[in-house]
Parts: C-alpha cells; structure tokens; sequence
C-alpha cells in the first residue's frame, strides 16, 4: 500500500494549482500560506506577504469587523460566506466574495481561517477608475458616514466640513459615543443611529460645535436585506441657519431700537400669563412712555427722536434682567416683561430707570412715565394687565405736566 502523502505537501500542491485566491492567517491576525491564484487578485507575491498582517489587505473601515472576526473565531463562530472589500497592492479596491473554514489542531482547538476569495462580477476596479471614485467622494458637498450594528464608525468622506479639515475614514474606527464625547444612548444623534439599526430611517437637524447640519440617516443593508449599520448623510446649513435666524429676528424686533416688536411682545405676554396662571407664580409688567417726543421732533428733528427713543431702549436693557422680555410696542411706547417679579421689583425697576434721565448729561433732557400691572393683582388677562398699566402710565404722565416737566 503506498504511503499516504503529508499534509504539508497536500496544502503546497493546493496553493500552487487553484485560481483561487486562497490564504490562511492564524488568530492573531499573521498570513501564514499565500496560493498562486492570490497574487493575480491583491497584486502581492507569496514572499512578500506571507508572515504580514492581514490588515494589509483591508480597508480601514473594515478592520473593526475583521478584528471582531478574530475574537469570534477563537470560539469557532465567523461567518463563512460574505461579501466584502479589499485592498490591493496597487492601493486600488476590489469587491470579493468570501468563503472562510476554520482550521483546527488535534484538540479541536481554532488555530487559524483559511479564507478563499473571488472577486465579485464587477472584478477589479482600474486604479484610474478607483482614483477617479476617491476624488468625487472626497468632493461631496456632504459629509457621508457609515457605521456598524455597534455604532463604530467604518467609513467617512465628503468635504461638508471643508477643505483639509476632515480627510477620508479618518473617523474609522472610533465608536460614536468616543467622537461625540458622549456617552448617552438617548441622546442625538445617538439616538437616532440606535433607531436606524432596528431599520427606521430618520431627518433631523443637529448641531456640532459651531456648525449645523441636516441630517439624513438610514439603515445600512447588505445585498441579502440583513440590516448590517447605518449609513448618513450630513449637509452643513449653517449658513441658512444664520438667514432663517436673521429673518427670525427682523420680524420679531424693532429696527430703531433692537427690542422686541409689538407682536414679539404680545405673544410673550399671553404666554407668561398662562405659565403664571398654572404655576400660581407672580410677574409683573412696565408700560413706558417718552414723554414730549412730539416736542422734541418738532424742535430739534427728527434724528434727535430717534437718538432719544434709542437712549431710552439702551436704559431699559440696561435695568432689565436676561430673562426679562422688553418692547417697544408704540412710536414712543415701551414695555418690559418682568418675569417672576413682584410689586417691590417692579417699583425698584421703575425707580432705577426714572434716575437715569435725571443725570443732566444728556441733551435735550428726557423723562420717562411708567405705569405698573401685576398679576394676578391687578388682572388675569393680558388685557386686564395692559389696561391697568395703561392707567397708571398716565395718571403719572398727568402728574408730571402738573408739575411743568417738559423736552426742554
């Protein structure tokens, strides 16, 4: 009976004679055998590449997986058939179709994979067309990203972020709770990815650091439907965000003073009665009044109006809390909203801005009435508050030109 030949000399004769691309690596990642129908696929010679990481023959985006491969493999569980991506030797990509079997010591221990592959019906991209697809995905107005069913980003490009300032996969790699510095899973855009694994597809508006981006995400799937990670889609609108902001704020805001407009300050208003109403809180409400601007613009112009009722809008601001909401609501009608104030603030307030038209610095001198409304003292309603304001106003303008206050 002729003697049965060796295992090694059966793998040499397998090496040498498939067309296959077959190599095998050992757990920690090191090719160990390298067949003749390798070299045509990756382009490498059995010397040059046997003993090498196998990462050498990955994109950067698929290195995590292959990584989650190898610890899999230990307990004999990998997947034996996918479709993935490869390298070349040339730096081109390739698109191959896997078939991996687990070899095995005498102890049934996983030692290695031996993995034989087959570039898909596409077959090898031309470097030129390869170069030509990097360039146009580096110069998408965009940024695209791709993740895995774990979150770790595989892939980015697109230049949404500008010129040099985020090279291609330089993202891959890192998990998204690592690049967002944030380690809540209820959180955006977290939140949303979690959704796109379980296969809901999203749009939202997110804002990283000073940058604002529509976001568009989706579940990634694999050519048999099996949802394998996520894939977006990011624009920066930063710029619209700024005109949308701009246009906000124009028809929410005087043009003269920079306060609040009449409808800004009405809508306001009735929303501050309703919280108070069910939060049984106190606010209060200034009602503001140029006294003699009719005088004023007759004698000195037009210009020098303005001027005052800017002075008197700078001294408002300037004696309003952040919180508090002021208007100009009338030609020479202003209002603030004191929120959370009671009677005595809202007279402390008034005072402080009644002395700083009492300065004597300031040319033609101004002088200001107030009027105060409490809620819920002095009314339930916006309207309530609005016409018991309005009635002190003037019975204090009243007392004023009693006593011979004037533009001067």
């Amino acid at each position: 009976m002729p003697p049965s030949p060796r295992s090694e000399h059966v793998l040499a004769t397998i090496l040498s004679s498939t067309e296959d691309a077959l190599l095998s690596f050992s757990l920690d990642g090191t090719i160990q055998s390298w067949s003749r129908g390798a070299e045509p696929l990756y382009g490498y010679a059995a010397a040059e590449i046997t003993g090498r990481p196998v990462t050498m023959l990955l994109p950067i985006y698929e290195i995590p997986a292959y990584e989650q491969l190898l610890r899999a493999a230990q307990d004999g569980i990998f997947a034996c058939c996918e479709n993935a991506e490869r390298l070349r030797k040339d730096g081109s990509r390739i698109r191959v179709m896997l078939k991996r079997a687990a070899v095995r010591d005498e102890t049934g221990a996983v030692t290695g994979i031996v993995e034989t592959a087959r570039a898909e019906v596409s077959q090898v991209q031309s470097p030129t067309a390869d170069k030509r697809l990097h360039l146009l995905a580096e110069q998408v107005p965009a940024i695209l990203w791709t993740t895995d069913q774990n979150l770790r980003i595989t892939s980015n490009w697109g230049a949404g972020f500008g010129p040099s300032q985020v090279k291609a996969n330089d993202w891959a790699g890192r998990t998204l709770y690592d690049y967002l510095k944030c380690q809540d899973p209820h959180a955006a855009p977290i939140a949303q990815h979690a959704e796109a694994i379980r296969g809901v597809s999203s749009y939202f508006e997110y804002q990283h650091g000073n940058r604002h981006f529509a976001v568009h995400l989706s579940p990634l799937r694999a050519a048999s439907g099996e949802i394998e990670g996520c894939v977006a889609a990011g624009i920066d609108i930063t710029d619209r965000k700024k005109s949308e902001d701009q246009i906000r704020y124009q028809a929410t805001h005087d043009a003269l003073t920079g306060l609040a407009n009449y409808g800004e300050f009405m809508d306001t208003l009735e929303r501050e009665v309703r919280r108070a109403e069910r939060s049984s809180h106190v606010f209060a409400l200034l009602l503001l009044d140029l006294d003699d601007l009719k005088a004023i613009n007759d004698k000195h112009g037009h210009l020098v109006g303005n001027r005052a009722l800017k002075r008197l809008s700078n001294v408002i601001k300037e004696h309003s809390r952040v919180t508090d909401l002021a208007a100009r609501y009338g030609g020479d009608e202003f209002a603030v909203v004191l929120i959370d104030a009671d009677r005595g603030m809202a007279n402390r307030i008034a005072q402080r801005i009644e002395r700083a038209f009492r300065d004597g610095q300031h040319r033609p001198a101004l002088s200001v009435s107030i009027g105060i409304g409490i809620f819920p003292e002095d009314g339930r309603t916006a309207a309530e508050l609005l016409e018991t304001g309005d009635r002190h106003l003037y019975k204090r303008k009243k007392a004023s030109r009693a006593q011979g206050v004037s533009a001067g």
